[in-house]
């Protein structure tokens, strides 16, 4: 986590501590939205037998379940 620092962005300034909570809340919003993406997808898949189903590509699939348990990591570290 980053203390006692602050970033300049284009005419913005931030303190490290605001800097943190904002991409806290970044990466809670991603981790939230593959997480609905996977459960959909899990409570009713698209297939052959079932065409009206959640479609995810499978590939997304285990992308967004590693994506999920790696940004639980860094949600973690920035202290969230």
């Amino acid at each position: 986590m980053v203390k006692n620092m602050s970033k300049r962005i284009g005419p913005i300034t931030l303190d490290g501590d605001a800097a943190d909570r904002i991409t806290v809340l970044t990466l809670k919003e991603q981790r939230s939205y593959l997480k609905k993406e996977l459960s959909e997808w899990k409570k009713n898949p698209r297939t052959e037998a079932n065409p009206d189903g959640y479609w995810l590509h499978p590939e997304d699939v285990g992308n967004n379940e590693i994506m999920v348990h790696h940004l639980d990591a860094v949600i973690k570290y920035f202290g969230g």
